[in-house]
Protein backbone atom coordinates (compact mmCIF):
# COMPACT_ATOMS: atom_id res chain seq x y z
CA UNK A 1 0.00 0.00 0.00
CA UNK A 2 2.85 2.42 1.04
CA UNK A 3 4.38 1.86 -2.58
CA UNK A 4 1.40 2.64 -4.48
CA UNK A 5 0.81 6.08 -2.98
CA UNK A 6 4.57 6.65 -3.47
CA UNK A 7 3.96 5.62 -6.79
CA UNK A 8 0.63 7.61 -7.23
CA UNK A 9 2.51 11.15 -6.09
CA UNK A 10 5.43 10.61 -8.06
CA UNK A 11 2.94 10.44 -11.24
CA UNK A 12 1.45 13.37 -10.13
CA UNK A 13 4.66 15.09 -10.00
CA UNK A 14 5.90 14.03 -13.34
CA UNK A 15 2.19 15.33 -14.52
CA UNK A 16 2.59 18.31 -12.70
CA UNK A 17 6.11 18.90 -13.99
CA UNK A 18 5.25 18.36 -17.64
CA UNK A 19 1.41 21.10 -17.58
CA UNK A 20 4.74 23.00 -15.58
CA UNK A 21 7.23 22.74 -19.04
CA UNK A 22 4.19 22.60 -21.33
CA UNK A 23 3.12 26.16 -20.02
CA UNK A 24 6.57 27.96 -19.80
CA UNK A 25 7.08 26.55 -23.63
CA UNK A 26 3.68 27.92 -24.64
CA UNK A 27 4.31 31.33 -23.06
CA UNK A 28 7.94 31.47 -25.13
CA UNK A 29 6.35 30.72 -28.17
CA UNK A 30 4.17 33.76 -27.57
CA UNK A 31 7.00 35.96 -26.58
CA UNK A 32 8.87 34.35 -29.88
CA UNK A 33 6.26 34.70 -32.37
CA UNK A 34 3.37 36.47 -31.52
CA UNK A 35 2.65 40.12 -32.81
CA UNK A 36 3.42 43.06 -31.28
CA UNK A 37 -0.05 44.77 -30.11
CA UNK A 38 0.29 48.38 -28.14
CA UNK A 39 -2.84 48.46 -26.27
CA UNK A 40 -3.50 52.47 -25.10
CA UNK A 41 -3.94 52.48 -21.29
CA UNK A 42 -7.09 53.76 -19.94
CA UNK A 43 -7.19 57.27 -18.13
CA UNK A 44 -6.74 56.34 -14.11
CA UNK A 45 -5.11 58.06 -11.18
CA UNK A 46 -1.70 56.82 -11.01
CA UNK A 47 -2.20 57.27 -6.59
CA UNK A 48 -4.86 54.71 -6.80
CA UNK A 49 -2.30 52.59 -9.77
CA UNK A 50 0.90 52.01 -7.63
CA UNK A 51 0.72 49.56 -4.86
CA UNK A 52 3.88 48.85 -3.83
CA UNK A 53 6.20 47.18 -6.89
CA UNK A 54 3.41 46.75 -9.15
CA UNK A 55 0.66 48.35 -11.47
CA UNK A 56 -2.84 47.98 -12.05
CA UNK A 57 -3.29 48.21 -15.85
CA UNK A 58 -6.50 49.27 -17.30
CA UNK A 59 -7.07 49.41 -21.25
CA UNK A 60 -9.10 51.80 -23.53
CA UNK A 61 -10.38 48.82 -25.12
CA UNK A 62 -12.50 48.07 -21.69
CA UNK A 63 -14.54 51.52 -22.67
CA UNK A 64 -18.12 51.17 -23.99
CA UNK A 65 -17.92 47.02 -23.50
CA UNK A 66 -21.79 46.36 -25.04
CA UNK A 67 -23.88 45.12 -22.10
CA UNK A 68 -24.70 42.21 -24.23
CA UNK A 69 -20.82 41.48 -24.52
CA UNK A 70 -20.45 37.45 -24.54
CA UNK A 71 -19.11 36.01 -20.14
CA UNK A 72 -15.86 34.56 -22.47
CA UNK A 73 -14.66 35.40 -25.85
CA UNK A 74 -11.95 36.94 -28.54
CA UNK A 75 -12.58 40.50 -28.74
CA UNK A 76 -11.51 41.92 -32.60
CA UNK A 77 -8.98 44.78 -32.56
CA UNK A 78 -8.50 46.38 -35.39
CA UNK A 79 -6.02 49.36 -36.26
CA UNK A 80 -6.83 52.85 -36.30
CA UNK A 81 -5.30 55.35 -38.96
CA UNK A 82 -2.26 56.45 -36.00
CA UNK A 83 -1.48 52.69 -35.38
CA UNK A 84 -3.79 52.59 -32.40
CA UNK A 85 -5.81 49.22 -31.89
CA UNK A 86 -9.47 50.15 -31.44
CA UNK A 87 -12.10 47.16 -30.34
CA UNK A 88 -14.62 46.38 -32.83
CA UNK A 89 -16.23 43.33 -31.80
CA UNK A 90 -16.88 40.99 -29.07
CA UNK A 91 -17.77 37.28 -29.70
CA UNK A 92 -17.54 34.37 -28.29
CA UNK A 93 -15.64 32.29 -31.02
CA UNK A 94 -12.29 32.74 -32.37
CA UNK A 95 -12.78 33.97 -36.03
CA UNK A 96 -10.92 32.18 -39.20
CA UNK A 97 -10.24 35.90 -40.63
CA UNK A 98 -9.86 39.14 -38.71
CA UNK A 99 -9.42 41.21 -41.57
CA UNK A 100 -5.71 42.72 -40.62
CA UNK A 101 -7.26 42.96 -37.06
CA UNK A 102 -6.06 40.99 -34.25
CA UNK A 103 -7.99 38.62 -31.65
CA UNK A 104 -7.44 38.50 -28.18
CA UNK A 105 -8.98 36.19 -25.86
CA UNK A 106 -10.43 37.69 -22.87
CA UNK A 107 -13.16 36.99 -19.93
CA UNK A 108 -16.24 39.42 -18.78
CA UNK A 109 -15.89 41.06 -15.40
CA UNK A 110 -16.79 44.33 -13.41
CA UNK A 111 -13.92 44.93 -11.47
CA UNK A 112 -11.53 47.85 -11.09
CA UNK A 113 -13.29 49.91 -13.62
CA UNK A 114 -12.89 46.48 -16.46
CA UNK A 115 -15.65 45.09 -18.63
CA UNK A 116 -13.44 42.71 -19.55
CA UNK A 117 -9.65 40.92 -18.45
CA UNK A 118 -7.59 39.63 -20.98
CA UNK A 119 -4.96 38.83 -18.25
CA UNK A 120 -2.44 41.51 -18.63
CA UNK A 121 -3.89 43.39 -16.26
CA UNK A 122 -1.02 43.90 -13.55
CA UNK A 123 2.98 45.14 -14.27
CA UNK A 124 5.48 44.45 -12.09
CA UNK A 125 8.68 46.54 -11.74
CA UNK A 126 11.86 46.85 -9.52
CA UNK A 127 10.83 48.69 -6.16
CA UNK A 128 11.39 52.50 -6.28
CA UNK A 129 10.81 52.69 -10.21
CA UNK A 130 7.39 53.65 -9.97
CA UNK A 131 7.76 57.24 -11.08
CA UNK A 132 8.72 55.97 -14.56
CA UNK A 133 6.11 53.95 -15.29
CA UNK A 134 3.75 56.60 -14.29
CA UNK A 135 3.93 57.91 -17.97
CA UNK A 136 3.06 55.16 -18.80
CA UNK A 137 0.37 55.37 -21.92
CA UNK A 138 0.28 51.96 -23.80
CA UNK A 139 0.83 48.47 -22.63
CA UNK A 140 2.48 46.01 -25.08
CA UNK A 141 1.57 42.34 -26.07
CA UNK A 142 2.37 39.99 -27.76
CA UNK A 143 -0.38 37.88 -29.30
CA UNK A 144 -0.66 34.89 -31.00
CA UNK A 145 -3.07 33.56 -33.77
CA UNK A 146 -5.26 31.86 -31.01
CA UNK A 147 -5.42 35.02 -29.19
CA UNK A 148 -3.27 33.90 -26.38
CA UNK A 149 -1.75 37.29 -25.22
CA UNK A 150 1.73 37.64 -22.91
CA UNK A 151 2.21 41.72 -21.60
CA UNK A 152 6.00 42.46 -22.28
CA UNK A 153 6.03 45.79 -21.14
CA UNK A 154 5.04 49.15 -20.80
CA UNK A 155 5.72 51.97 -22.99
CA UNK A 156 5.15 56.23 -22.92
CA UNK A 157 2.95 57.92 -25.82
CA UNK A 158 5.97 58.20 -28.23
CA UNK A 159 5.21 54.41 -28.30
CA UNK A 160 8.65 53.64 -27.09
CA UNK A 161 9.04 51.05 -24.24
CA UNK A 162 9.92 51.94 -20.65
CA UNK A 163 13.04 50.22 -18.84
Amino acid sequence: MKKLSIVLILINLLLLAAYFIYAVKSKENILKNGKLVLLKLAPVDPRSLMQGDYMILNYEINQNVPDNTPQKGFVLLSKKENGDYKATKFQNYLPKDTLNGIAIEYIKTNTWNQNIRIGAESYFFEEGSAEKFEKAAYGGLKVDENGNSVLIGLYDKNKKIIQ
